[in-house]
């Protein structure tokens, strides 16, 4: 047989990768498969872009297509029930029970359905007993109950005052608590996250609910969704030392807020804002104004009905640092849709949550 006899001598000599090229091969053969699969079958990853603003300014937010098509438990799991017409002569539940003190005005029928409503949307499991001593129902002495109370008059007073904000859809139980006892997304008081450091930066370098785990002011809600401090982003100067208002730890609170926005809606910032200009009111978009009476609605909210309610709490329900009231934000209500259940209509069913006093049916 013949036999190259240089070959084995030639091939020490000049020793040759044939691994390398054989992986090259092999990925590109991989990756031509997957395009073809990609190509016949579709993209699994394909997303949607909803424009926000002009054409050409790059303002939309981007969705994954599956995720933006699922359906929402939440929407399936709630539970609606039309109104029953009041008819002349019919009592009313104040006349009925023993200390209604909100919701008297309703008649009978409708009082008891509202009342098994927020049950399925509070307390589904608990049921009636959640706020309720026993079988005597005219008791104060659960303190859900007297929460409770206050809280049907905060839901009424949204929906008649905020309607900017919660209209056309509008707000109930459900918004928030989506048969949970207590909703998702409230929160509590952290400042200063960092015991053991003063000033500033004990209030950053430290992942919390708060600041969306990022190393941003963990203090943002605080400063800006219970107390009503100015939100400003940054000046067009290069410093401005005198003014406290456009310092950089400002800018990093507002940024902090900002992510807290988009995250409870599950956008982007050129959901509001041209990024190219954040700081020029007229560039805009229309939900700027929607979010900025939202957080109007927030500190309201906050101050006049969440906070003053610490009293009537047990201690497991306060917060964990300062023992303070739960509080709502953004994230309360939205749980990461730009519209709360896909702007689900959660009014007109329910006119007697609508605003105080008596109802108007229609």
């Amino acid at each position: 047989m013949f036999k190259l006899k240089w070959f084995p001598k030639w091939s020490r000599e000049n020793p040759k990768d044939i691994y390398g090229p054989a992986v090259v091969v092999g990925v590109v053969g991989c990756a031509l498969f997957v395009a073809a699969l990609i190509v016949t079958w579709g993209n699994p990853a394909q997303t949607m872009t909803t424009q926000t603003g002009p054409a050409g300014t790059g303002m939309g937010v981007v969705e994954f297509v599956d995720e933006a098509n699922a359906p929402d438990p939440d929407v399936e799991n709630y539970y609606t029930e039309e109104p029953y017409l009041p008819e002349e002569g019919e009592e009313l539940a104040k006349d009925v029970y023993e200390n209604v003190q909100v919701l008297g005005d309703l008649t009978e029928a409708n009082f008891t359905r509202l009342m098994s409503a927020i049950t399925l949307w509070v307390s589904p499991d608990q049921g009636c007993a959640y706020c309720h001593e026993g079988d005597n129902y005219a008791s104060d002495n659960v303190y859900t109950k007297v929460v409770s109370r206050r809280m049907i008059q905060m839901t009424q007073y949204i929906n008649d005052e905020y309607a900017g904000h919660v209209a056309p859809a509008g707000v109930n139980c459900y918004t928030c608590h989506r048969g949970e006892n207590v909703p998702s997304g409230i929160w509590f008081k952290r400042s200063p996250v960092l015991e053991n450091v003063k000033g500033w930066s004990a209030n950053q370098n430290f992942a919390t609910a708060q600041n969306v785990s990022t190393s941003l002011p963990s203090d943002a809600l605080e400063k800006y969704l219970l107390e009503d401090n100015p939100v400003n982003v940054h000046s067009l100067e290069a410093n401005a030392p005198n003014d406290p208002d456009l310092a950089i730890q400002f800018t990093e609170r507002t940024y902090s807020l900002m992510n807290y926005f988009a995250n409870s809606l599950g956008v982007n910032c050129t959901y509001c804002h041209n990024s190219r200009a954040f700081y020029d009111p007229a560039q805009v978009t229309p939900q700027w104004s929607t979010a900025l009476l939202g957080r109007l609605m927030v500190i309201d909210v906050n101050n006049d009905y969440l906070v003053p309610l610490k009293d009537e709490y047990p201690a497991n329900r306060l917060g964990p640092r300062h023992a303070d009231a739960p509080k709502a934000a953004c994230l309360t209500c939205h749980k990461e849709k730009a519209k709360p259940m896909g702007g689900l209509d959660m009014i007109s069913d329910w006119p007697e949550l609508a605003m105080p006093g008596a109802p108007v049916y229609e």
